[in-house]
């Protein structure tokens, strides 16, 4: 893809190998600044959109998960396999249910329905592995704070919360990635040219009859991976040690 996006549109259907024949940097120049709105308009709201999920959804399943898996209330079993049970449903399912529900609140067309519901603890996946990743955390940790006069609120805080960071920066680099890439939602609930994102922005690219600027889509899709990239690479250490303990312990 980086030595299709310095091709001419020629060689990219001639030039079968890897590196170009002549570099053409204009590609970049043309991507960044051929659409209607600047490219890096669609890179803010991207960006935007995918930190208030990580946020969303560190806060929201962490609480979740702290609630299944160390405290003890009726009915908790039922619930946390009705959790997983969602699961099995597919996203186009809710996809109609979803949309009506959201078109009568207003919030079409901005980027609410797409962060609000991860305020909810809606991803059953992170759920679940944070649940597994406190199972291993030994109760005696607990029962030591409960003897010293500590209420659940800061035995979350002061136990459970630092010894599942590994949990947490997993869950943080899977929803930027997820968000980052994700397409269909941010197709259907955006619909002004001012708020898309990154992904919804590539395709704009190809017009209704077929026809596509391939070079400048092939720069733009480089820089629309760096971030995912160097996200990655930063908590590259953390989401190994993450994965590895949450499926070990349990």
């Amino acid at each position: 893809m980086v030595g299709s996006s310095l091709k001419s549109p020629e060689e990219i259907s001639n030039n079968l190998s890897v590196l170009p024949r002549d570099f053409t940097w204009s590609n970049y120049d043309k991507g960044w600044t051929s659409l209607d709105i600047v490219f890096g308009r669609f890179f803010l709201n991207s960006a935007v959109i995918a930190l208030a999920t990580v946020l969303a959804n560190c806060v929201s399943c962490l609480l979740a998960a702290y609630a299944f898996a160390r405290l003890q209330f009726r009915g908790r079993s039922l619930f946390f396999a009705i959790m997983i049970g969602t699961l099995l449903l597919p996203h186009h399912v809710l996809l109609i249910p979803q949309y009506l529900l959201f078109n009568n609140f207003g919030w079409i067309n901005t980027p609410l329905p797409l962060v609000v519901p991860k305020m909810l603890a809606t991803e059953a996946f992170f759920v679940f592995l944070m649940v597994q990743f406190m199972r291993g955390i030994p109760r005696e940790l607990d029962e030591a704070a409960k003897i010293d006069g500590a209420d659940p609120y800061r035995i979350f805080r002061h136990v459970i919360f630092p010894l599942a960071r590994p949990a947490l920066v997993t869950t943080a680099i899977f929803s930027f990635i997820w968000t980052w890439n994700d397409f269909l939602p941010q197709l259907i609930y955006l619909n002004d040219l001012s708020h898309y994102t990154v992904p919804v922005a590539l395709r704009l690219f190809v017009d209704s009859s077929g026809q596509s600027s391939i070079g400048p889509m092939f720069a733009m899709s480089v820089l629309s991976l760096l971030p995912v990239f160097l996200f990655f690479l930063a908590f590259q250490r953390l989401l190994v040690e993450g994965i590895n303990t949450a499926g070990l312990k349990g």
